[in-house]
C-alpha cells in the first residue's frame, strides 16, 4: 500500500529504491518475487528494453519493449536513471514514474546488475539501498544454471565467465548476504528493507511529529 501525502499523515516517510544485484543464478529473481508477494509497500521497477518479448511476458508489466531507434532517443532525453547493453540487449530504468512513487511514500524493487546499481546510486544517492547477493560457491552456482534446462553450453559458459566479473563488485554495496538457503536469505533481505524504511533520513513527518510532542 502506497501512503498517500496529506497535511495530517505526520508519519509519512519517502520511498526507497531497493536494488538487489547478484549473478546468473544466484537466486536474486527467486528473492524479488517473494518479496512482491510478501509485501504490498514495494513494487518492481519496471525497464525499458530492446530485447524481443518472450512468450508470456506482458508490456507494461515485465518490460516496456522498444526498438533499438525508440531506446537511443530516450537515452539522449536523459529519460533514464540508468542503462546498460547485457548480452547485446539494451536495457533502461525510466525517471519519471519511480520519482513519483517515492514522494508518496512507496518503494521500487530493481533487479539491475552492478553497472546499473554504480548509475543509480550516482544519480539518486540518498534513495539507494543496495544489496548483493552471493552464491555459497561456484559450483553451486554452475549446478543451478545447468539445472534449469533453458541455456545452451555456450551460453551457461558466458555466464559463469560473467558471475566471476560480478562477485568482484560485492564492495559496492551496502549489503551482502549469501543465498545458501533461500528462505534464511529471503528473511536477511526483509529485515535490510525494515531497518531501512526506518531510517530517520526518510521518516520526513518527523519534524512536526517530534515539535508536537516537545509542545505538549
Amino acid at each position: 500500500m502506497v501512503h498517500e501525502s496529506h497535511d495530517d499523515d505526520t508519519l509519512h516517510r519517502r520511498g526507497l529504491m531497493l536494488i538487489l544485484s547478484s549473478p546468473s543464478g544466484a537466486g536474486k529473481t527467486t528473492i524479488a518475487h517473494k518479496l512482491l508477494a510478501e509485501d504490498d509497500e514495494i513494487a518492481a521497477s519496471v525497464s525499458v528494453t530492446t530485447r524481443p518479448m518472450r512468450p508470456g511476458e506482458v508490456e507494461g508489466k515485465d518490460y516496456y519493449f522498444v526498438d533499438k531507434a525508440e531506446f537511443d532517443r530516450m537515452v539522449e532525453a536523459n529519460a533514464f536513471y540508468e542503462w546498460a547493453v547485457v548480452f547485446g540487449n539494451c536495457y533502461g530504468t525510466p525517471k519519471a514514474q519511480i520519482r513519483d512513487r517515492l514522494k508518496a511514500g512507496g518503494d521500487v524493487l530493481f533487479d539491475i546488475d552492478w553497472q546499473g546499481t554504480q548509475q543509480l546510486y550516482q544519480k539518486a544517492q540518498a534513495d539507494v539501498v543496495r544489496v548483493f547477493i552471493l552464491p555459497p560457491s561456484l559450483e553451486e552456482l554452475y549446478r543451478r544454471l545447468t539445472g534449469r534446462g533453458t541455456d545452451s553450453p555456450d551460453v551457461i559458459d558466458a555466464r559463469m565467465a560473467r558471475a566471476q566479473a560480478e562477485i568482484s563488485h560485492w564492495d559496492g554495496y551496502d549489503y551482502v548476504v549469501i543465498n545458501d538457503d533461500v528462505d534464511g536469505c529471503f528473511e536477511k533481505v526483509r529485515e535490510i528493507l525494515a531497518a531501512e524504511r526506518m531510517k530517520r533520513t526518510r521518516q520526513t513527518g518527523l519534524i512536526d511529529f517530534v515539535r508536537g510532542l516537545m509542545r505538549g
